[in-house]
């Protein structure tokens, strides 16, 4: 009989599994999160783990990291073909597993050397060689493209810069297992760049890599297999070179996707937001975020806004909506009438809503339930003499879960329990509960699957049919292309060009936001 822990590759080199994950099986109170779930690596594979938040990925490499211990799941665990029992994270990283999470888990006040190799420094007699970690940190850096000083504070870095400090700190550890989840989300072109560079090299050191992502175009560049999870099941195990993602999306929503981007095209009504003569200033900088922004948003419409990051489309948004510390100057105008916006209440009361970047930070209460959450933006339409009527918050929050197809438990369940998706669902829930006259939407579908995408686009169009203006930030230029009625694009704080749907590319979008002829 073969041996089950080899696996012949085109060679004909045999190639033992790096890991092994059989019949895994999940369990939380009112639902199964894995059932008898397999799966398995190769050792210098990069083995992409794709389906919909609420597949399952998440809770499978939280078993396999060791977050949930040995004893709260049924299965089977091996590593170089030896059973393996985690009890906590440090029994997986002393077995050579690193996972890169999609939320970055860095200590703010804490130092870039200190941040990759904390609970690992160097040390001679019991004391921390302070020289050897920033030097062996500084090495680190160099390998994911980073020239910062590695005594640099966490803290004064983008979120990009972070997430590439995350991979060095994971790289760091040297493992032979190395998980990514969604490791792009926030990280720009170039940055992607040597990200995949540096997942080649490793693949070549032989070190088995999972991936997790929801852009398919990453899967399909850089992964040799692609497991699909589905309700917490493994659905299939297939070859990249014999798939298409068409295929690999069908697996991950169980049904054909017809039209990745349902672009509906409208008849816009009148003028809802036009921003005159508008600049921000940069809230610790003496400079300018935004200068001189001219734009309008129609009733019906879907105005997409494109540029690369640091363009200044976030501070936009942030300031219309009067969450920006920086000052603004210039005029907004709301359906013909001016607005002075000087706090998240002015915007509120304007008809403004602002679906954030950053939902968990900036759009949710973590430790609230999904009732609560949903309501918190419309409190005095469900209150008499400052008395919150329950039954009208059960009615309202029950409505926009069945509407918007939430997955939860109940309505009682804490939205930090809820995969993105659900709680990019619940977010939007608060808004279309406010009734907006301006949506804003900030990279609404990022860290979202496919499937969810789809459910998005699909709300958004029906908004526009009721009449509301739409106004799209997205760093997917697919998106943009797909669901926009019109596009400004923007370059170092200013809108350099404006697009209609039928004149749009990616060519001439890239064009204007680099600044190129």
């Amino acid at each position: 009989m073969p041996d089950p822990y080899f696996q012949h590759d085109t060679t004909g080199v045999k190639r033992m599994y790096a890991l092994e994950m059989i019949n895994i099986t999940k369990e939380f109170p009112g639902v199964k999160a894995l059932d008898r779930v397999s799966f398995k690596v190769k050792k210098g594979e990069i083995h992409a783990l794709c389906g919909e938040n609420g597949a399952g990925k998440s809770t499978l490499m939280k078993v396999l990291s060791g977050l949930y211990p040995a004893g709260t799941y049924d299965g089977e665990i091996r590593i170089d073909g030896k059973p393996v029992s985690f009890r906590h994270i440090v029994d997986a990283e002393q077995a050579g597993i690193a996972i890169i999470h999609q939320e970055l888990a860095l200590v703010k006040e804490m130092t870039v050397g200190e941040n990759i190799f904390l609970g690992r420094e160097p040390r001679k007699f019991g004391v921390i060689q302070w020289d050897q970690l920033y030097y062996e940190a500084e090495t680190w850096l160099k390998k994911v493209g980073l020239t910062i000083s590695p005594q640099t504070k966490i803290h004064s870095l983008g979120i990009g810069q972070q997430q590439l400090v995350e991979i060095a700190k994971a790289l760091a550890k040297q493992a032979n297992i190395l998980i990514l989840d969604e490791p792009t989300a926030a990280l720009t072109e170039s940055e992607v760049e040597i990200l995949m560079g540096i997942l080649e090299q490793l693949r070549a050191q032989g070190v088995a890599c999972i991936y997790i992502s929801h852009k398919m175009p990453e899967v399909f560049r850089l992964a040799d297999s692609i497991t699909v999870l589905r309700d917490g099941k493994s659905i299939a195990t297939l070859s990249r070179t014999e798939t298409n993602e068409d295929e690999v999306v069908a697996l991950m929503v169980g049904r054909e996707l017809t039209e990745r981007y349902p672009y509906v095209k409208k008849t816009p009504g009148h003028v809802v937001l036009e921003v005159k003569n508008y600049s921000i200033w940069h809230k610790e900088k003496p400079m300018k975020v935004n200068n001189n922004i001219h734009m309008t948003v129609r009733a019906g419409e879907i105005v997409g806004i494109a540029g690369l990051m640091g363009a200044g489309r976030t501070e936009l948004a942030m300031s219309l909506f009067g969450a920006y510390e920086g000052k603004a100057e210039g005029e907004v105008w709301i359906e013909g009438k001016q607005v002075h916006i000087r706090s998240v209440q002015d915007a509120i009361r304007s008809g403004i809503a602002l679906v954030t970047e950053d939902r968990k930070r900036l759009g949710l209460v973590l430790g609230m339930d999904v009732k609560t959450n949903t309501t918190l933006a419309s409190l005095k339409s469900i209150s008499h003499l400052q008395v919150i009527d329950q039954n009208e918050e059960l009615k309202w929050s029950q409505k926009y879960v069945d509407e918007l197809k939430t997955k939860t438990a109940s309505l009682e369940t804490a939205v930090g329990t809820l995969s993105g998706g659900n709680q990019q669902k619940v977010v939007l829930a608060k808004w279309l509960m406010a009734k907006p006259k301006l949506l804003i939407l900030d990279e609404p579908t990022r860290g979202i699957d496919v499937g969810a995408k789809y459910e998005i686009y699909h709300l958004m169009n029906k908004l526009a049919k009721e009449g509301v203006a739409i106004m799209m930030i997205s760093s997917e230029l697919p998106e943009i292309l797909g669901m926009s009625d019109r596009i400004y694009v923007m370059r170092e704080g200013q809108i350099v060009k404006e697009l209609s749907h039928d004149e749009a590319t990616q060519e001439n979008i890239m064009m204007a936001a680099t600044g190129g002829e």
